[in-house]
């Protein structure tokens, strides 16, 4: 298949809006698409690259190279480059990279250039998201979108799924089932604005503490055991505290979903930065074990022995954890089988989860199966909001369907000197008329653009929601925030009233 194609399809799910239309452009490509080359052809429109991203600034991309004049690059051309790309190590490797790349951009059409370039930075935005891809899948193939995403959801790749049931129909759905050993997508939460609201949206419920550490699914098949990550890649060798455990337990086939987080002397929870650091380092385990020791903390099963437990409720599944894990190794809950008659006990369960430590609760329908790979209703996580006004320092141009907008903020919060320290980026939470009104208010602030970011007056201030903050030597303060989003620009105010350093360190935990 002609990368034209995908490229143009790419552009007019951009310029749609309604769900159902972009599902019927992706089904009318993917029906197109010859099946070995399906799989890429999903990554693609999804922004994923099955090598990953390959180390490519937006300096080295945006240079300019002559576009070829007709389209003749394919998909497993333009995987093969990037195959290639991503091996290239060592010395004179930047200039390798480049020769490789000019020749993929070089052998591309202008569009296909601007989509390549969207692709290798990570910045494919047109909507084309797993969920709608999933529909254009099911509709090419003609199967059940819900049998496919559970399919999905149990091999944990829409891409090889996709392949698969593109080339042999709905026969190819039955390889796809639940397997020791082979990771499944996580079932994730929505949110809830407080713990009352999610007692009314659920009725009878768990209410669990939320453990601010690395998400982490344990396999195990006799002597045999497999810890992975939330993201699916497979972290077993550097966490031997949690191969230990897991080897410890009576059951000897079994899937446990948890948390891996560390402990003070006093038993509170380390900040999840240095888990994550922990979590991530690759060598001297040992010794990163003696330094911070962690454990791990389960909430659910999704097998045991040979008994697949997805479909069961809550409830179930839980007695089936119990059974299996100790509770020194479960996560606190509390269950709430009278909503109305005990929620004085759940917002006392949920305060005291604050005091120690924790970030908040999940709140779990007790008839709910294990929807992994779903953002659904029947789990809620509930936090505590926090709130800035900080002052924008710059924005990046968009990409995508972001293109000529500015969109990553730099945000700042005020310093004693009268300057500002930046504290993090975002995108996140801009609608397409909050972007088109700040794009105009920024560029009459601009003091420079080197045509990727804008250095604007700090002026502009945004109410920006938050999470919490992280230790971060990458900023002037040593913080940045955590998962932030705009709220709103807040024109009405001046960059005098904006939240200081000290206001923000004071004012969240450092995570």
């Amino acid at each position: 298949m002609l990368l034209a194609d995908v490229a143009r399809v790419s552009r007019e799910v951009a310029d749609t809006s309604a769900r159902s239309r972009k599902a019927a452009l992706l089904a009318e490509l993917f029906s197109a698409a010859p099946p070995e080359e399906a799989a890429l052809v999903i990554s693609y429109l999804s922004g994923r690259l099955p090598q990953g991203r390959p180390g490519i600034g937006w300096r080295t991309l945006g240079r300019e190279v002559e576009p070829a004049p007709a389209p003749t690059l394919t998909v497993p051309a333009v995987d093969a480059a990037v195959t290639e790309l991503a091996a290239v190590a060592g010395t004179g490797s930047q200039a390798e990279r480049r020769r490789i790349l000019d020749a993929l951009l070089g052998a591309a059409t202008e569009p296909e250039q601007a989509f390549l370039r969207s692709l290798l930075s990570g910045e494919v935005r047109q909507g084309a998201l797993d969920a709608v891809a999933l529909e254009g899948v099911a509709a090419a193939a003609g199967v059940p979108a819900a049998a496919l995403r559970r399919a999905v959801m149990l091999d944990g790749s829409l891409s090889r799924v996709a392949g698969a049931v593109l080339a042999g129909g709905a026969a190819a759905l039955v390889g796809f089932t639940l397997r020791v050993g082979r990771p499944v997508q996580p079932m994730l939460a929505g949110t809830a604005a407080s713990v009352a609201e999610a007692l009314e949206a659920l009725g009878p419920c768990a209410v669990e503490e939320k453990l601010d550490g690395v998400r982490i699914q344990v396999h195990r098949q006799g002597d045999d055991v497999r810890v992975y990550t939330r993201s699916l890649d497979e972290i077993t060798d550097r966490l031997p505290e949690v191969v230990e455990l897991a080897r410890s337990l009576p059951g000897e086939r079994f899937i446990l979903d948890g948390e891996v987080i560390g402990r003070t002397a006093d038993g509170r929870p380390v900040p999840f930065q240095n888990v994550a650091s922990r979590v991530g380092s690759r060598t001297d385990v040992a010794s990163a074990r003696r330094t911070l020791p962690l454990a791990p903390f389960f909430f659910d099963v999704l097998a045991a022995g040979d008994e697949v437990l997805l479909d069961l409720p809550v409830r179930e599944r839980h007695s089936a954890l119990s059974a299996l894990v100790p509770e020194s190794a479960r996560v606190r809950r509390l269950v709430v089988d009278d909503p109305e008659g005990q929620a004085a006990r759940a917002e006392e369960f949920w305060s005291e989860t604050l005091r120690r430590g924790h970030e908040g609760v999940m709140v779990k329908a007790l008839d709910s199966g294990y929807a992994a790979g779903r953002r659904g209703r029947n789990w809620l996580k509930v936090k505590p909001v926090h709130t800035l006004d900080l002052v924008v320092l710059a924005a990046e141009w968009g990409h995508g369907r972001r293109t000529g907008l500015l969109s990553n903020l730099h945000l700042g919060a005020r310093t004693a000197d009268g300057g500002y320290a930046m504290l993090g980026k975002t995108f996140k939470g801009l609608t397409d008329e909050m972007l088109r009104w700040q794009t105009q208010a920024l560029r009459a602030l601009a003091t420079s653009d080197d045509g990727f970011t804008v250095r604007v007056r700090p002026e502009l201030v945004v109410e920006i929601a938050y999470d919490g903050l992280q230790r971060s030597p990458r900023y002037p303060a040593g913080v940045a925030l955590r998962f932030a989003r705009v709220l709103r620009h807040r024109p009405d105010k001046s960059a005098l009233e904006a939240d200081t350093v000290e206001t923000v360190t004071a004012g969240g935990a450092v995570g």
